[in-house]
């Protein structure tokens, strides 16, 4: 039993003496729970576990054995810091060779990062002072924002809708807002829309960047699992290198998740700003895991097969959800299918029953139909479906896709 007094020690940020008194309960436990209590109803049954948000693979086999090659050296068994020569350069020719961004300098303008979610808690504290404005599209990762909000900063939200596909309006933020903003965060690939950005868009960031004297921080954390093309990079747009940083992962990219691997590159001000405060937060990652996401980015080719996978999967998605009503499109890039939820769903008895909210469509799919998705209600009501779902090969995932229409054929859905 804790001493009371402990109750009162908390930080505000964290909900000081009301710290774990809350009631809530957070979506992805949400979710979680209604998994297990689907499973302990059903034993036995088979999960379909379209909203998983991470590759279905390991990494690739040539990368693991480089891990443990590169694991077996003595030079590599100390404290990184913020990293050696290896993974910059192999990250400058990544960003050359792939996603067109020419000039990077590997000594000055990349630092690797322990993954996008520990640059994305690191960098507030080299931006956001109390009162200061972070600008985040919602919905969103909400890392940044989070962390800006320790730091006494706020957050001004900007609704990715599918009438501005899922782009957000700039200029549609208060003048007194823009006073005291500092930061833009973006991300697309868009989690979880799937949506992509477009040059056109970039300029126009970059534009606006400028006139209200903002950094851009540019969460590619799916910029490489583009279907068709060129992987559309931030820095690649004339003068974004002037206001911005942008972020690259492994995690999705090289099928890497656990790896905590990526890298933090752009202007040179901004980079040793984030090194600065990195240096001071951690000690860098394992220096052989470094050099094994060195290997994977100068091999691109190992994205483009993951790339292949995701893109016949969601063909197949798209068309098994249009042909039971779904408004499903398939986006240009990452691995998430962002469709409307349904309204109400009519069971076999003739029974309606309505749903208020995307979470409240997403509970029944699971409770009824053993089909786990993600709810989303931030910009209207979604689903967020994902194509890393598991199945060993391409007549697993024909069987997984024909037992989702199967569940979802037997009763009929009611849209907006």
């Amino acid at each position: 039993m804790s001493e009371p007094y402990l109750q009162h020690l908390f930080a505000e940020r964290i909900g000081g003496a009301r710290y774990g008194q809350s009631t809530a309960i957070y979506k992805f436990e949400k979710i979680k729970r209604a998994k297990r209590a689907a499973l302990a109803a059903h034993p036995g049954a088979e999960i379909l576990d379209l909203g998983v948000g991470e590759p279905d693979e390991m990494a690739f086999p040539e990368v693991v054995e480089l891990l443990a090659a590169e694991a077996r050296k003595p030079e590599n068994r100390g404290y990184a810091d913020n990293g050696d020569a290896v993974l910059k350069a192999a990250a400058a020719r990544y960003l050359e060779r792939v996603c067109g961004v020419p000039g990077i300098n590997p000594e000055t303008e990349v630092i690797h990062s322990i993954g996008s979610k520990a640059a994305l808690s690191i960098l507030p504290a080299c931006f956001i002072n109390p009162g200061d404005v972070v600008l985040m599209t919602t919905p969103g990762y909400p890392v940044f924002g989070t962390h800006a909000r320790y730091y006494g900063g706020q957050v001004f939200h900007l609704p990715l809708t599918e009438e501005r596909d899922f782009l957000p309006d700039l200029e549609a933020v208060p003048a007194g807002v823009l006073s005291r903003a500092k930061v833009l965060v973006l991300n697309y690939p868009n989690n979880p829309t799937g949506a992509s950005a477009t040059p056109e868009f970039y300029e126009r960031v970059v534009h606006f960047a400028k006139k209200h004297r903002l950094v851009v921080i540019s969460d590619a954390a799916y910029a490489a699992l583009v279907f068709e093309g060129r992987p559309l990079s931030f820095l690649a747009t004339p003068g974004a290198k002037d206001v911005g940083l942008e972020l690259h992962s492994c995690s999705k990219s090289f099928n890497m998740t656990g790896w905590r691997i990526g890298f933090v590159a752009g202007n040179e001000l901004l980079v040793r700003a984030y090194g600065d405060v990195k240096d001071n937060t951690d000690s860098g990652q394992f220096l052989a895991i470094q050099h094994a996401a060195a290997y994977c980015f100068d091999h691109p080719e190992l994205t483009a097969r993951i790339a292949a996978k995701y893109s016949r999967r969601m063909d197949a998605l798209v068309a098994t959800l249009r042909a039971l009503g779904f408004r499903a499109r398939k986006p240009r890039g990452s691995f998430f299918l962002y469709v409307p939820a349904p309204r109400a769903v009519v069971r076999p008895d003739g029974t309606r029953l309505e749903f208020r909210t995307a979470e409240e469509a997403s509970q029944w799919l699971i409770t009824d139909r053993l089909i786990s998705t993600v709810p989303w209600d931030d910009a209207g009501a979604y689903l967020r479906f994902s194509v890393t779902f598991v199945a060993r090969d391409e007549a697993d995932e024909r069987r997984v896709l024909a037992e989702l229409a199967r569940r979802l054929g037997e009763v009929r859905f009611e849209f907006a």
